[in-house]
């Protein structure tokens, strides 16, 4: 993130070509000519899947692995024995804990030999509220979102085989940021497991790393830290290097980019002796895998020894600091930074351990000022990666908030933590204009206001007299542009200030890079430029546009544009602050931001994918606790929803009902239709609905609950209820 007045942002940047998106608003729907257009559908036409049930109260139980045994939420699980290694298989509860997809496209890749930055997230034993795969009403949740920093994520806890569950997977993935689970071993039990994999021949240890492996692909994250605390006698330690090179073999073929490190503990002899430093003692699994992780009391002669261990692959080497500063070490807290200053100058990278500290030890009404503080005082040492394909949507949500929120329209109220539901985030900090440090820029996430979700991204700034504009760096980009583009950005300004706000972004200053012209786009004219103009635009475009220049609810505002481009690499985007005309005055400004969106325009030219299938399995009834307003008994449902849907073009599902009796829609009601009612969000084709409340139904009438599954896709906009899934739910008493 950055700040800079006019005349050093020019200095600083002779290299870019800046685009600044302007003020005044005009529509260009510019589909292309001969474009087939999707068939409209309606609700009508839509089928609708009919389930019947008997009420009864003696449900089949769940497994309990996969659903908290009090509530039947689904959860994540860990394995905590080699023997449940070993007979796990695939089942379909498991996917519940599938992640979305892969790490999203990144600069550099992994793969580079730039220094990396690890995380690895210890904290009170892990799976905590983060182990509820549909989220949780947590109050003051642990939550990270300093990603453009990070290259690789390990979940830790002291379980055997710790699965880090699929919230982290999909924030961490949606920032082009790799996922790492733990096998650890400790103490006796430990000795003993090890024992029984790798003291016999091959088939014992590769019939491990086939789980590990197959546990990898399956949920979807990218490898294993493997930590092994406990001594191991001198045929278990002579596999060991089999072993790891087996594993990481294995993971290579079926997980792209996938990684196993190893961590310092157990030396060649077999002995448990942390080393504080890659050495000829542990350098044989160092060449097994693909890193080492060192432990924490090092001192700046290990770093010296190890330039010479490492050789070419010194940013395999992760340097272990420990934020708690437990032991004999160089910093920790908020003296990190010392421990980062050596790392860096000797070219290695980091392994940040139980950075959670500023939430745990820590007063958690000031958890997000803490949190901001800890990684500031880092920045400087932890190189950003950019973000390398569209669409690029983000509401700056962090997957929590105090109620939540649809588009401005407020949906529900109440504490709320979902991991998955995280959007993108941008470069935090406080920034200073060079010269007399007069003008400043400083961002940070709020959750006092959203757009949609449950957080905002607000940006505070002062304008000094003697420059015109302030500008700020959200997001670094590597992106190859299409030939066209639209852009979107939704905010609003606090207070009384009349700064203009606009959109800037940067191209590499290219030879072929061609800049045809940018438009604004709104919803409130209907000129086209092309030369056939559509009679309907397509879904997708339309919705696009549906919002584009006008007011909305709570203050926001929408600003759309349209910008051509040809052989160009979108580089950065920024926020333009400028002062209003005449003013000679310093220019105090708070801007909310709520949503930013950079979209290739042939995307909102394919038509949309339809929700299909939708069953209805796995129900379980209750008796309400307490009797209704009428003293009419209820009901609770619990039951699992599945649906058939391409994930890849997919941001997430909104999952809602409709409740009424006998045999018609209650969302389809001609007269009053009942508005559905948000129950939650999902990330796989599945979700589990849980203590649902419905009413009883009346002797010789059936209740009735219908089930709604509406796609969100990653172009950001809300789909027409025609492409949702359905299916309705009739349910009766037993007669006696």
């Amino acid at each position: 993130m950055e700040a800079a007045g006019a005349r050093t942002r020019a200095a600083a940047r002779r290299r870019d070509r800046r685009l600044r998106a302007p003020a005044t608003l005009k529509e260009q729907r510019d589909p292309q000519p001969g474009v087939r257009l999707p068939q409209r559908r309606t609700e009508e036409d839509q089928e609708e899947a009919v389930f019947r049930e008997v009420v009864s109260f003696t449900p089949d139980p769940l497994p309990v692995r996969y659903y908290d045994k009090d509530t039947t939420k689904p959860i994540s699980f860990y394995l905590s024995s080699l023997e449940e290694l070993l007979a796990w298989t695939p089942d379909v509860e498991d996917s519940f804990n599938v992640a979305l997809g892969p790490p999203e496209c990144r600069q550099p890749p992994l793969s580079s030999r730039r220094p990396r930055t690890l995380m690895c997230h210890d904290m009170m034993g892990g799976y905590l509220d983060d182990k509820f795969i549909q989220g949780s009403a947590a109050q003051s949740p642990y939550s990270f979102y300093h990603w453009q920093y990070i290259d690789i994520f390990v979940y830790f806890s002291h379980h055997t085989v710790t699965i880090p569950p699929v919230g982290w997977t999909n924030a961490a993935h949606r920032h082009g940021v790799c996922v790492l689970g733990t096998f650890i071993t400790e103490w006796k039990e430990g000795e003993r497991l090890c024992e029984a994999f790798l003291a016999g021949d091959e088939r014992s240890y590769r019939a491990v790393a086939h789980q590990l492996v197959l546990m990898a692909q399956f949920f979807r994250f990218d490898g294993w830290l493997i930590n092994i605390e406990n001594s191991l006698s001198l045929a278990a330690v002579g596999n060991m290097p089999h072993f790891l090179r087996y594993l990481t073999t294995q993971l290579h073929q079926q997980v792209p980019r996938g990684l196993v490190l190893w961590y310092d503990s157990v030396v060649s002899s077999g002995q448990l002796t942390w080393q504080d430093e890659l050495n000829e003692h542990n350098r044989v699994f160092f060449d097994s895998c693909d890193g080492f992780f060192t432990n924490y009391n090092w001192r700046e002669e290990h770093l010296e020894r190890m330039l010479g261990q490492a050789g070419e692959r010194l940013a395999d080497v992760y340097v272990g600091v420990d934020v708690f500063a437990r032991g004999n070490v160089v910093g920790g807290r908020f003296d990190t930074d010392k421990s980062l200053e050596l790392i860096r100058k000797h070219g290695f990278s980091a392994a940040l351990f139980a950075p959670g500290w500023v939430y745990e030890c820590l007063e958690k009404g000031d958890f997000f000022q803490n949190q901001d503080k800890f990684w500031s005082l880092l920045e400087r040492y932890l190189p950003t990666h950019s973000i390398c394909s569209l669409p690029f949507v983000t509401s700056f949500c962090l997957g929590m908030g105090t109620r939540r929120v649809c588009y401005g329209q407020e949906e529900a109220v109440g504490p709320w933590y979902h991991l998955s539901a995280q959007e993108i985030q941008p470069l935090f900090g406080e920034h200073r204009l060079e010269g007399d440090g007069r003008g400043w820029v400083k961002m940070h996430c709020c959750l006092a206001d959203a757009w949609n979700g449950g957080s905002s991204l607000v940006i505070r700034g002062l304008i000094p007299p003697e420059v015109g504009n302030v500008a700020v760096r959200l997001f670094s980009l590597q992106v190859p542009v299409p030939p066209k583009i639209f852009l979107s950005m939704v905010y609003k300004l606090e207070g009384p200030s009349a700064v203009g706000v606009a959109l800037e972004l940067t191209t590499g200053d290219a030879g072929s890079c061609h800049v045809g012209g940018i438009s604004a786009l709104s919803a409130e004219t209907s000129s086209r430029r092309s030369p056939r103009p559509l009679r309907v635009p397509p879904t997708k475009l339309a919705k696009w546009v549906g919002r584009c220049g006008q007011q909305l609810s709570g203050g926001w505002v929408q600003r759309c544009y349209e910008v051509n481009l040809r052989g160009c690499l979108l580089q950065a985007l920024f926020v333009n602050f400028s002062r209003p005309p005449g003013s000679q005055e310093e220019e105090n400004f708070i801007c909310r931001l709520g949503e930013i969106q950079v979209v290739d325009a042939n995307s909102l030219l394919t038509p949309l994918p339809q929700v299909q299938a939708v069953t209805v399995s796995q129900v379980r009834w209750q008796p309400a606790a307490s009797e209704g307003e009428s003293g009419a008994t209820g009901l609770r449902l619990s039951c699992t929803l599945h649906w058939a849907y391409l994930l890849p073009p997919v941001r997430c599902f909104r999952i809602h009902c409709c409740r009424g009796s006998g045999g018609d829609s209650p969302c389809r009601e001609p007269s009053e239709p009942e508005r559905p009612t948000l129950l939650g969000l999902a990330f796989v084709n599945r979700y589990r609905i849980v203590d649902l409340a419905v009413a009883a139904s009346e002797p010789g009438r059936d209740g009735r609950v219908e089930f709604l599954v509406e796609p969100i896709p990653k172009e950001g906009f809300l789909v027409p209820r025609a492409e949702w899934g359905r299916a309705a739910m009739l349910y009766s008493t037993p007669r006696t």
